[in-house]
């Protein structure tokens, strides 16, 4: 990131804006593009594989209930403090007005195209939002990335069907999207491995194509005070609440116990790495039976992403603000509700929300470029995000185990 505002400021000051925007960019966009072509295989597969896994709850229904119906319920929460948040604070509004035009020419065919079908979409009838949730034709939707709740929406259709069929006739199903999801996550290792070239990239043209104008940098500034703020109040006062409310620990210990996880997954940016050091401390030091802890933590390192679902609000409507575009409250619920379905997909490594977040973009018209605006500074807000991450799989195993009684 550092490297590439530095080579965008030197090309700006050396005439050397046509050779970063022909030979630099690019790779920028590769990036991307890459982002996107994984986004469809990762958000299916993850779906399939972690819904699937959850045949425990015919064993443990009660406690699986209670788990996904928490889990919601504090993702829906994230989503809306960041929604909260980027409307009082609104980061992008520090972008000049004509710096925002300049930005909507540039991409204003594809907003055009998107707005109008946002528009279509407000015209129909209040419950079309769940009638587009069902595709007509799978793999039609599986090759349009704007068609993204349509392919959770089969996902969870399929994962549903997979657990009630009975008995080993599906082993040879789960086997295979185990190992799918595998060489999914490996894929997208090796495409975050590119990241730092994709960065730099996408940072030089960034700052090339402002000229070096300092705005940008101010608004990129407001973007993470924004998103560590709403990171924060989930950190230090949401969980701690419900941590003395529902489960009853004293917060110095809770806060105690889990700081050596925290740390892990500030260092990682992995919750699915973290998730060792996590069941030790929440059994250890927390006191949560092992049952509640090897049945709720894994659980909660594919569908609860409470960090990831905050900052995916932020970011979407920190995207709208650059480029000036009002989203209404219809749009603002989408993304409550497209926040939440992605978080269950993202998964649990390094700035893998970064691709979910093309799902939120897509659900309210906005164009995927405007990832290029964040990116550079996301892995700092993706080491934050995954503390939260795992701060609240804690809270809610704390939870669990004493509504069970299994709390010692």
């Amino acid at each position: 990131m550092g490297l590439g505002i530095l080579w965008g400021l030197v090309s700006v000051w050396t005439g050397w804006e046509t050779f970063t925007t022909d030979w630099v960019k690019p790779w920028g966009n590769i990036f991307l593009k890459l982002l996107k072509l994984i986004a469809v295989p990762l958000i299916f597969v993850s779906l399939v594989k972690g819904i699937s896994s959850l045949t425990d709850i015919t064993k443990l229904s009660r406690i699986g209930y209670k788990t996904i119906a928490i889990y919601l319920i504090t993702t829906v929460f994230a989503t809306s403090i960041g929604l909260l948040l980027v409307n009082i604070m609104k980061p992008g509004d520090v972008f000049p007005a004509e710096k925002q035009e300049q930005y909507r020419e540039k991409f204003s065919g594809q907003i055009e195209l998107r707005q109008e079908s946002a528009r279509e979409i407000e015209k129909q009838s209040p419950l079309f939002f769940f009638e587009d949730m069902i595709p007509d034709n799978i793999f039609l939707a599986a090759g349009d990335n704007s068609k993204m709740l349509q392919i959770i929406f089969f996902a969870v259709l399929f994962s549903i069907a997979l657990v009630l069929v009975p008995g080993t006739k599906t082993e040879v199903v789960k086997d295979f999207f185990d190992g799918m999801n595998d060489v999914i996550l490996k894929i997208v290792d090796m495409i975050m491995r590119f990241a730092p070239i994709g960065v730099f990239a996408l940072m030089a043209a960034l700052v090339v194509d402002y000229s070096g104008d300092a705005d940008i940098f101010t608004a990129l500034g407001m973007y993470m005070i924004t998103v560590t703020l709403g990171l924060f109040i989930m950190i230090l006062l949401v969980y701690p609440l419900m941590i003395r409310l529902f489960a009853r620990i004293r917060i110095p210990d809770f806060l105690r116990g889990i700081l050596p996880a925290q740390l892990v997954a500030f260092t990682t940016s992995s919750s699915a790495a973290t998730l060792p050091v996590t069941l030790k401390q929440v059994i250890n030091e927390l006191k949560v039976s092992k049952t509640i802890a090897n049945f709720v933590l894994p659980v909660g390192v594919t569908i609860n992403m409470d960090g990831t679902s905050c900052y995916q609000a932020i970011a979407a409507v920190f995207i709208a603000q650059v480029f000036g575009i009002e989203l209404t409250i219809s749009q603002q619920l989408i993304i409550v509700l497209t926040a939440t379905l992605a978080s269950i997909g993202s998964p649990g490594i390094p700035s893998g929300s970064i691709v979910m977040l093309i799902i939120v973009l897509n659900s309210v018209g906005l164009p995927v470029e405007g990832l290029a605006l964040i990116l550079g500074v996301d892995r700092p807000l993706d080491m934050l995000r995954t503390v939260v991450n795992i701060t609240g799989d804690s809270t809610v195993s704390s939870i669990v185990a004493r509504s069970e009684g299994e709390l010692g």
